[in-house]
């Protein structure tokens, strides 16, 4: 059995929720808004940085998904990022 900080056995305390940013908050508020979620570049003018949207992708907050569209007679390649369940849920919290 696991010690307590005092040196006693106790159960582990369960893990403390990680407190959102301002800046995580509006993206998932951002993302919030559209279900099929928003492409990356739009994300990235509105002043997100790559790290922040990388991070909330690697905490299960959100994804990031490569499409190949058409737009203006070529083809290109964006990543949508979506909010997830999880994600909801912080906003929630």
């Amino acid at each position: 059995m696991p010690k307590q900080p005092n040196g006693t056995p106790g159960r582990k305390p369960p893990p403390r929720k990680r407190r959102l940013s301002l800046k995580a908050r509006q993206a998932l508020e951002l993302l919030a808004v559209d279900q099929r979620g928003l492409a990356e570049a739009l994300l990235l003018t509105y002043g997100f940085t790559r790290d922040l949207l990388a991070g909330l992708v690697h905490t299960g907050l959100a994804t990031a998904q490569r499409q190949t569209v058409k737009a203006s007679g070529k083809t290109i390649e964006v990543v949508r990022i979506r909010i997830t369940e999880a994600g909801q849920r912080a906003l929630e919290g």
